[in-house]
């Protein structure tokens, strides 16, 4: 039977009518399991990788490569020897993490340097998110322009009076009248001007302190209390004070009877500023009084007065500036020349844990407590006891309590 047509047997001995069937191939696997050849970081050999970065693959090694890059890309460290065209940087995303000083960079921001940042690239690392203060502290007379002219009208007048009486009378009285009364406004103007920095510290230390958990919105306050960094925390350029709030580098030189001056303003047998780097960040104040805390807005181009006296770090002569090699390098990482003026270097900061004082307006958005600089200047009023002009101070208040140590309160 096994020979008529129609008919075939099975393997078990069985006959049964209709055609043989084919036996089935294996089923091959879709993908080869085969081992991913090294790469060794070629781009070349690394598929969609090199492709992600531009790269042409024109050449003979690409086609024999083809297939294993294909089925699984190797990633190796990317070098520039093995390319055959021109990379294509990643976009920055903008995306500022918050850690360590060392960790707080740009994505996607030129490799400045294998270091933490120091203040002197700071604008170039963060951009807006850090404050640069470029000038002093503004402190203007809030006098009325309308009460400066009449005063001096009356001043000019009396001057033409008392000299028309001198010419007229010829007595020594009348000299004696004039200079009782131009001496003494003269001397209010020059106390004015010597004394008005003393006399704003005093009217910011006598500013009574607002407790943070009855104040309102738009209010404005005066809040006391220990300092903790933000995301982005300072450190000063050349004593390297790390986890700071704000950070300040002064280099001055003294000018004798005819040595170079530091600036336009700089006087003869004076100390005048040859350069100057300050910087400010947001950060945390909490409150001594209700213990809430507070988010200072001081970054972003925010306006800040800072009240921190700097201290002396490096006192260069002739004789001696050749024995401190920090500053030597500090100079020349500001392509400042080391020639033979005398310069002084003063630091100062704010090192979290400090105790200060912030005077700002309170802005609450969505159960986030802030402190933002006002939008007009804040005046101090006659001061009549030491015989002061209102004096106007404008953005940001910060002042720092002198008489604690530089250690702070561990956070």
């Amino acid at each position: 039977m096994s020979g008529r047509s129609g008919s075939h047997q099975l393997s078990n001995g069985l006959i049964v009518s209709g055609r043989p069937e084919q036996q089935p191939k294996e089923r091959q696997p879709a993908i080869a399991a085969r081992a991913v050849p090294y790469t060794g970081g070629d781009v070349k050999k690394s598929g969609e990788l090199g492709k992600m970065y531009g790269i042409d693959f024109s050449g003979g090694d690409h086609q024999h490569n083809s297939g294993s890059a294909r089925s699984c890309p190797n990633s190796g460290p990317l070098s520039k020897k093995s390319s055959s065209g021109p990379m294509t940087p990643i976009q920055p995303t903008g995306l500022i993490t918050s850690g360590p000083l060392g960790s707080n960079r740009r994505s996607g921001q030129l490799d400045m340097a294998s270091a933490a940042p120091t203040a002197f690239n700071y604008k170039a690392v963060y951009g807006s998110a850090v404050t640069s203060l470029k000038d002093e502290v503004r402190l203007g007379f809030s006098v009325s322009r309308a009460a400066m002219w009449v005063f001096l009208v009356v001043v000019v007048m009396g001057l033409v009076v008392g000299a028309f009486l001198m010419a007229a009378v010829k007595k020594p009285v009348v000299l004696v009248a004039v200079a009782a009364v131009l001496v003494p406004v003269a001397a209010i103007v020059v106390w004015n001007y010597a004394y008005r920095r003393n006399g704003v510290l005093g009217f910011l230390r006598k500013y009574p302190n607002a407790e943070l958990r009855g104040a309102v919105d738009g209010q404005y306050v005066k809040v006391t209390g220990v300092v903790t960094c933000g995301s982005i925390p300072l450190e000063t350029s050349f004593q390297k004070v790390p986890r700071c709030v704000y950070v300040s580098s002064e280099l001055y030189q003294y000018r004798g009877c005819g040595g170079k001056h530091a600036n336009a303003k700089h006087r003869f047998f004076s100390w005048g500023c040859r350069h100057s780097e300050k910087f400010v960040t947001d950060f945390y104040i909490s409150d001594f009084q209700s213990g809430l805390r507070a988010l200072v807005k001081a970054g972003y181009g925010a306006k800040v007065a800072p009240f921190v006296k700097p201290t002396v770090v490096v006192d260069v002569t002739k004789d001696n500036k050749d024995l401190s090699p920090n500053f030597l390098r500090w100079l020349s990482d500001r392509s400042l020349s080391n020639d033979d003026h005398v310069m002084r270097l003063k630091e100062g900061h704010i090192k979290e844990g400090s105790i200060v004082s912030v005077m700002g307006v309170i802005r609450r958005h969505e159960n986030v407590l802030m402190i933002v600089p006002p939008t007009e200047p804040v005046s101090t009023g006659c001061q009549w006891p030491c015989c002061l002009l209102p004096t106007n101070i404008e953005g940001l208040i910060l002042t720092w309590d002198e008489t604690q140590n530089g250690d702070g309160i561990p956070v």
